[in-house]
């Protein structure tokens, strides 16, 4: 075990046998050099996290129809993507301290990049896929549950898509439905991000990023409510 994964190793209440494969979970693109794969190395944690979004989804789907026979597809799937949404996932890597065991390029250290939600987010999704590659299903299902199982069952009520709530408030206020805008996409073409802005008439517009423009608008819709909600609050103090 290496000792500067001691602590990891008790959150992951796992031991891999592979080390190289918590090594490389660990290690953003911007510490390969020049952005190449190392042979020797096995490069940056990107391919695992590709196997951990599909890993996570899965243990979640399955989980949610155990919970939640009476729920239908739609509302199965609001639940479902409020539990593997970047944000969740990058609250799960702070609790388990994962920023403090990233390897990151210097700069990119410097920029905060350790802090940043979306690198938490695929470093943990990586370290899923890891558990995964190294021991099967049964480590990553065990870690998933440990960590998403309190946060799926506060989902009693499955929660409203944030465009539909967005719609309804615009529509509450007397404005017209709110209107998208794509803002910036970036990334390598396997993993975008992309980034929308939510407008609605005579109110600040909010951003939100994600790995579609669906996922996106939601996000931008979901930071839109919260801002009408701050300043509600702010204006009532």
């Amino acid at each position: 075990m290496s000792s500067s994964h001691e602590d990891l190793y008790r959150k992951l209440r796992y031991e891999f046998d592979r080390s190289e494969l918590l090594d490389e979970a660990l290690t953003h693109p911007s510490a390969v050099k020049g952005g190449r794969r190392a042979a020797t190395s096995g490069g940056d944690y990107e391919r695992l996290e590709f196997l951990g979004d599909r890993v996570l989804g899965l243990v979640v789907a399955h989980d949610l129809l155990a919970r939640f026979e009476d729920a239908d597809a739609g509302q199965l799937a609001r639940r479902y993507n409020a539990l593997v949404r970047r944000e969740t996932l990058a609250d799960v890597a702070r609790e388990i301290d994962l920023g403090r065991h990233l390897v990151l390029a210097r700069s990119e250290r410097g920029a905060g990049g350790a802090n940043k939600p979306a690198i938490l987010a695929n470093a943990c999704e990586a370290l899923i896929g890891a558990l995964f590659m190294d021991g099967g299903l049964e480590p990553a299902a065990r870690f998933i549950h440990h960590y998403w199982d309190a946060k799926a069952d506060a989902l009693v009520r499955a929660p409203k898509d944030s465009k539909t709530e967005l719609q309804e408030w615009a529509h509450s206020v007397g404005k017209e439905p709110p209107n998208y805008v794509l803002v910036d996409q970036e990334g390598a073409a396997h993993n975008p991000v992309f980034t929308m802005r939510a407008e609605v008439d005579g109110y600040a517009p909010a951003e939100g990023s994600g790995t579609s423009k669906r996922v996106a608008e939601q996000a931008a819709a979901a930071a839109f409510l919260a801002q009408v909600s701050g300043s509600r609050s702010a204006n009532e103090g």
